[in-house]
């Protein structure tokens, strides 16, 4: 099963998130989970990060929400919401 991982930071972030990329990346190349592409959200100038964006392949929505709850994003307090829900990959055009 697939599952979206959509989070929306805390206004005026950007600084922070900067500060904790290096600690978040390397925690994301530790993934138990198989992560099918991931990225940060962007605000409509298509520049400044406001967010993060995962999409997973795991067994258990329980999994997931383990392994986000631990990413040095959310430890930091950057992240304001965070949404994860099952999705059905219908199209594939990679």
């Amino acid at each position: 099963m697939h599952f979206t991982v959509y989070c929306l930071d805390h206004d005026n972030m950007v600084e922070r998130r900067l500060e904790h990329y290096e600690a978040h990346k390397a925690y994301l190349a530790t993934s138990p989970l198989k992560m099918v592409m991931s990225g940060p959200l962007l605000a409509s100038d298509q520049q400044t990060m406001i967010g993060s964006f995962f999409l997973y392949e795991a067994d258990d929505i329980a999994d997931v929400m383990s392994f986000n709850k631990a990413d040095p994003f959310n430890e930091a307090g950057i992240w304001r919401t965070v949404d994860i829900r099952p999705f059905l990959k219908r199209v594939d055009n990679r």
